[in-house]
């Protein structure tokens, strides 16, 4: 099915990877700085701002599957994606704006959170479903889709980290201005033009390879038609079993990354300069994940090295918190204690994207069992799906971290020092408890995922033996007779 086979042009590993950077810059914003920024610095409280997140997650997480149903069906001259690709990031960077400069007056309610927050959500899926669904499409090679998503994740990581050096280091460079408005505007408007840019950017550096009609023009969209066929989608038994799997580990995911600036701030005492060294911490396990997601796919198999991943992640994330609670942790706050937790951060954050990815990758074979049963291609619906698995569970990890919070009385602009030892103590525990159980549950399903690289191959085999491969076309002879990655033309 692939419009490109055998070894991929290096210059679309990298083209299709930088639309991610648009994904990274607002899992950054929304995991990072979005609970802190209205609860610690607009004064909503801190359930309030958890509980508009997890409706704005949830509606658009219900959403995705019709905008992926919609990308399977476009049907242009430019093909499925590009179309999307093109149109929505302009609203999407327009919007991103108005989330970190609120229009309106006084302190923002429960609506007017969920309608920003909905807005960006929608329009970031309409960049990014269609973006990761021209993986499959471009290859149906087991190794060469894992290495368009470790571009992607790579992309989407460095773009987020790029946020984070900016926030740390130019918007919000101090504790004290990490509870000021100013800064948070300044980052949301720079945040949208890189949006902007990585998405149409992307999609015109692939246009000369991807911008095709389909060969079959679709039905007329309805509905009922396309709940039907996207529910059919999800009865998918590999899905079904990667969707438990990925519930628990985006729960995980969401979790860790909200209660970051809380933990960072009041467990571990992190002073300016550590808060400044923490995207090269994040930087560094993203280059050690691209250095060896791929050997580990090849050795042991994409379930394997998510399960794997999992655990490992486990461990090196708490660690720290149950050493700390059993008195043998050097005092917080000094240089010891932190760069201790960085190093063990290093470890955490490669294993953790590594299982992230692998369970990513995984969706890509199930388009292809789909269509085996079915004799339809429904990568957009798959995608969105996994959307619609990462969104739900992202919003409870985050309306967990906000029931924590406000359960535990840290309220707006509290100074790191004013947490009392018995809140500092509370939050450890409860982290540690909730992380852990959602490690092991993850791991138990991302391994039990029933596609292996041997079935695979030979559902792609019993394919092409059947005549049923994309027959090959002027692009496809330009990449093949192309494999450097030179300038392609149809």
């Amino acid at each position: 099915m692939g419009y490109i086979k055998g070894p991929l042009p290096q210059r679309i590993k990298l083209i299709n990877g930088s639309g991610a950077v648009a994904f990274g810059v607002k899992d950054l914003g929304f995991s990072f700085f979005l609970l802190p920024y209205y609860n610690l610095v607009l004064g909503v409280e801190a359930w309030l701002v958890g509980a508009a997140l997890a409706t704005a997650l949830i509606i658009d997480a219900f959403v995705d599957p019709l905008i992926g149903h919609l990308s399977d069906r476009t049907y242009t001259k430019w093909g499925r994606r590009l179309p999307w690709l093109y149109i929505a990031p302009i609203p999407l960077a327009f919007m991103w704006t108005l989330l970190w400069s609120p229009p309106f007056t006084g302190v923002p309610s429960f609506g007017e959170i969920v309608a920003l927050a909905v807005g960006v959500r929608l329009l970031l899926s309409a960049c990014e479903v269609p973006s990761v669904s021209l993986v499959p499409e471009l290859t149906d090679d087991y190794d060469e889709r894992t290495t368009l998503f470790r571009y992607r994740f790579l992309s989407g990581w460095l773009g987020g980290m790029l946020m984070m050096v900016l926030a740390f280091t130019i918007f919000l460079p101090t504790p004290e201005a990490q509870l000021e408005a100013g800064g948070y505007a300044a980052m949301g408007m720079f945040g949208a033009g890189l949006m902007a840019i990585s998405v149409i950017g992307s999609a015109a550096g692939q246009h000369s390879i991807v911008a095709r009609r389909p060969p079959h023009k679709p039905t007329s969209f309805s509905i009922s038609g396309a709940f039907g066929e996207i529910g059919d989608a999800f009865k998918e038994k590999a899905f079904l079993i990667f969707a438990a799997g990925g519930l628990a580990a985006y729960v995980g995911q969401g979790m860790n990354f909200s209660i970051t600036q809380y933990v960072n701030n009041y467990v571990w005492k992190f002073d300016d300069l550590a808060f400044q060294l923490y995207p090269g911490v994040l930087a560094i396990s993203v280059f050690a994940m691209f250095a060896i997601v791929g050997p580990l796919h090849r050795r042991f198999g994409k379930p394997a090295s998510a399960a794997g991943g999992a655990i490992v992640a486990m461990i090196f994330y708490f660690v720290p918190y149950a050493l700390l609670l059993l008195g043998v942790w050097p005092e917080t706050g000094t240089a010891v204690s932190t760069y201790s937790m960085l190093t063990m951060l290093v470890v955490s954050n490669t294993a953790s994207v590594v299982a992230v990815i692998s369970a990513t990758s995984m969706v890509a074979e199930i388009v292809e069992a789909y269509e085996e049963r079915t004799g339809k291609r429904a990568e957009g619906t798959f995608y969105s799906g996994n959307w619609l698995v990462q969104k739900c569970a992202t919003g409870v990890g985050i309306l967990s971290t906000s029931l924590i919070v406000q359960t535990l009385g840290i309220e707006q602009g509290t100074p790191q020092d004013a947490v009392s030892q018995g809140v500092v103590t509370e939050l450890s525990l409860i982290y540690l408890i909730v992380g852990t159980l959602l490690a092991l549950v993850a791991a138990f399903w991302l391994a039990r995922f029933p596609i292996t690289r041997e079935q695979h191959e030979a559902r792609l085999a019993m394919r092409a033996a059947s005549g049923d491969g994309r027959h090959d076309d002027p692009i496809e002879e330009a990449v093949r007779a192309d494999p450097d990655g030179h300038s392609i033309t149809p």
